[in-house]
């Protein structure tokens, strides 16, 4: 049997200084949830370096930049629409 491969990525969406998120944040299919998964995950997380908007934003990019090209449009698109709620939840428009 082939060893795990592992992605250090993974290892940060779950362990991330950045904040502690939500079990499955990034599976929503509804970009207000997502972002407000993200805030809270943001407003309660005592591990965090930065304020909770950009650990919250960071993340979000983060998990789209390392996705990449297999990331399908639609999902793509609900996630970038995510980005504008953040932004909105956070009074940041």
């Amino acid at each position: 049997m082939a060893p795990k491969r592992k992605y250090w990525s993974a290892g940060v969406t779950q362990k991330s200084d950045a904040l502690d998120l939500e079990h499955h944040a990034f599976t929503l299919r509804n970009p207000r949830r997502i972002a407000l998964s993200l805030k809270r995950s943001a407003v309660r997380s005592r591990r965090r370096k930065a304020g909770p908007y950009q650990s919250a934003m960071s993340m979000l990019n983060f998990y789209v930049n390392r996705a990449g090209k297999n990331l399908p449009a639609g999902r793509k698109h609900v996630l970038t629409q995510a980005k504008t709620e953040l932004r909105r939840l956070f009074g940041r428009e």
